[in-house]
């Protein structure tokens, strides 16, 4: 059973939000709207939906940061069952590629971050043992990912006091993809000293250490990987694979089928008078299938799937979806953009595959591994949830009710007529912010007024341009003016770009100017005024979706306030602005029956990297210096441990590998006594 933990109850119209969208899911309805303003809890109604209809649920985001802060608030609500976070667990991937015009091949570069990887497997894992399951994904979740079925056939079940032969349990490890190194252990990989084994699982950190007496396993021990300390004993274990592309053990089937292929693919290029590419897709070929029988496993074993499990051409490869059970609900945040994202997926891989058959490099079957087409994800969803505050015509015509018609006109839309629950209502009582227009001409000076008045109060202030170029100019101006002011756009990186946010936060600048503020998953309540600049270029970036949701990113703050420069009104303009006089009336009349007086969001300030980064560098001072006793050690990589375990918990995997190569360095160490 899923069980809430939190010290709020629904409030607002969230506990008619709940009530709308589980009897939507009890009446078998497929799709359903939750439209949710910002700053309204719409994770919290989402948590009380999973609660009160208790089934396993997929959360799609659009990106990593987004799913994981998603992550991060769902195991908060949920701490007594299995929330877990599958994304895709490239740090670095170039995919394998043929660019014809240059006759250049492009092999398959990645760099894995195992923390993810690890998580993954926890996910898949989590969904083969429970049924109180929350996956938090992004949209890498649509690529294939093995077959449950092999999956599961390739678990190794043990149990103290049972005799297992020990060359057939090595065999099954190997089997399971788990490699063997009794010099280093780490993830996936085993080692054997005498009569114990000691594995650190595909999902786990501990190492699980086996002892045996001859054949009888005497002893199942979960150890520290570090200290060995016993954490725990257990009396079975089960060992899940240490890949998701597992092999059965009846190869002979698929790696017949791939030599069949294979030889109609090199009759076929012959015939072409492609002579060299059907050399090169022999050689390769036949050198993937040596390896397939030898260890079961081949790079790029993924572009074989189809034959390996036994799907007809065209069909799809199995994906994370399989591996849930039939009655699962799944959620889609922010669907305006995840959507389509997860819709234009299929066609991109599919023009780089080609290229790949066409010469060579590849078999037509290739073609097969995939992500799942847009009908395909459609056909694996039974009931979906969209939440989004500017929900795209897609997700209103999937869920219009029957008989029901769109409108022409989007002013006359009618809620009532589609399967939506509205939520407006923010618990703090804060309304959507006021929007005022104003012409182009001296809006630099206009907003640069403007912005001292908020800096007086102590206030944030964000500003979108439409270019690169004017957001580093406007920058530069309002810092000869004396104002604290950074640009945030494509250009910098990942861990700049968290610090410039906080920086914002803590008061090191007062405004952030910036072209495309949406994408950041900005969560600001210091921001008091957004303001537009060019509001009137009709685009993708002023359209009214993005005009609505750059609007929301002042609804955190009491005096949150909105100016769009333009010279005209645009139609996205007019219904941007109608729609946030909508919900601000909605608001206002809730707020005066309630007796509710608004009041701005508290977020504690948290940043785990400040702390840490301190940390490093004081100890990387003292190691540089050769001024760490030995008797020190111990509880500097117990305190640097505890850094890194927080960190990976967060999902903070830089800041979790340099914790980790400073403990690696540490413990290499030549310390005086």
């Amino acid at each position: 059973m899923f069980k809430i933990h939190s010290k709020f109850t629904p409030s607002g119209d969230q506990p008619e939000a709940i009530k709308d969208l589980v009897k939507g899911l009890e009446d078998g309805v497929d799709k359903q709207i939750l439209l949710g303003v910002t700053g309204s809890g719409k994770t919290f109604t989402i948590a009380n939906v999973i609660q009160k209809v208790n089934r396993p649920t997929l959360i799609l985001a659009h990106n990593k940061t987004l799913a994981a802060q998603l992550y991060a608030e769902f195991k908060e609500f949920f701490p007594e069952n299995a929330v877990e976070y599958f994304v895709s667990y490239y740090d670095y991937y170039q995919p394998e590629a043929y660019l014809p015009a240059r006759d250049v091949y492009i092999e398959k570069e990645a760099d894995i971050n195992q923390e993810i990887e690890r998580l993954r497997h926890s996910a898949t894992r989590s969904l083969m043992m429970r049924k109180d399951v929350i996956i938090v994904a992004s949209v890498s979740c649509i690529y294939g990912l093995g077959i449950p079925e092999d999956y599961l056939n390739a678990v190794i079940k043990i149990e103290v006091g049972k005799e297992y032969p020990r060359n057939e349990f090595l065999r099954k490890l190997n089997d399971s993809q788990y490699e063997r190194n009794d010099i280093e252990i780490q993830q996936g990989r085993y080692r054997v000293q005498g009569d114990i084994i000691d594995i650190i699982p595909s999902w786990s950190e501990n190492i699980v250490r086996l002892e045996f007496f001859g054949d009888e396993l005497e002893i199942i021990d979960v150890r520290h990987p570090v200290t060995s300390e016993k954490i725990e004993s257990l009396t079975n274990f089960d060992i899940f694979p240490a890949t998701h592309y597992v092999v059965g053990e009846n190869k002979e089937p698929a790696l017949e089928k791939i030599k069949k292929e294979l030889t109609q693919r090199l009759q076929e290029l012959n015939e072409q008078e492609r002579g060299f590419e059907a050399k090169r897709l022999e050689t390769r070929t036949n050198y993937d299938l040596d390896m397939i029988q030898e260890i079961g496993y081949c790079k790029g074993i993924e572009n074989y799937s189809r034959h390996l499990s036994g799907r007809t051409a065209g069909e799809p490869g199995g994906v994370l979806i399989d591996f849930f059970p039939d009655n699962f609900l799944t959620v889609i945040d922010e669907s305006h953009v995840t959507t389509p994202q997860i819709r234009g997926m299929f066609n991109g891989d599919q023009s780089r595959k080609q290229n790949l058959i066409d010469y060579g490099f590849r078999l037509p079957s290739a073609r097969d591994n995939r992500p799942l087409t847009f009908t395909e994800f459609e056909k694996k969803v039974p009931q979906c949830i969209y939440v989004s505050a500017t929900p795209g015509p897609y997700e209103l015509e999937e869920c219009l009710k029957p008989g029901k018609t769109i409108s022409e006109d989007r002013e006359k839309r009618d809620w009532k007529d589609y399967y939506i629950a509205q939520q407006v209502i923010r618990p703090t009582g804060l309304l959507d912010p006021e929007v005022t227009v104003r012409v182009s001409e001296g809006q630099i000076a206009d907003l640069l007024e403007e912005t001292r008045k908020r800096v007086d109060k102590n206030e944030r202030i964000l500003i979108t341009t439409l270019t690169k170029q004017m957001s580093e100019d406007l920058t530069d101006y309002f810092s000869e003016q004396g104002i604290k002011v950074q640009y945030l756009h494509s250009d910098i990186t990942t861990m700049d770009r968290v610090d410039i946010l906080h920086d914002l936060r803590t008061g090191k600048y007062d405004v952030l100017v910036g072209v495309n503020l949406l994408r950041e998953g900005l969560d600001l309540p210091e921001v008091s005024l957004v303001a537009i600049l060019d509001a009137d270029k009709e685009g993708f970036l002023r359209n009214e979706r993005s005009l609505i949701q750059t609007m929301g990113r002042a609804a955190r703050h009491l005096n949150g306030t909105v100016i769009l420069y333009a010279d005209k009104m645009t139609k996205s303009m007019h219904l941007a602005i109608t729609e946030t006089k909508r919900r601000r009336a909605i608001q206002k009349a809730y707020n005066k029956a309630h007796n509710i007086t608004p009041t701005s969001i508290l977020k504690k300030l948290k940043n785990i990297r400040e702390d840490s980064r301190s940390k490093i560098e004081k100890v990387e001072k003292k190691r540089r210096n050769r001024d760490i006793k030995a008797d020190e050690l111990p509880s500097i990589l117990k305190e640097l441990e505890k850094d890194m375990n927080k960190a990976s918990e967060q999902l903070e995997f830089e800041l979790a590998a340099i914790l980790r190569d400073q403990i690696d360095e540490l413990k290499n160490l030549d310390l005086r006594a």
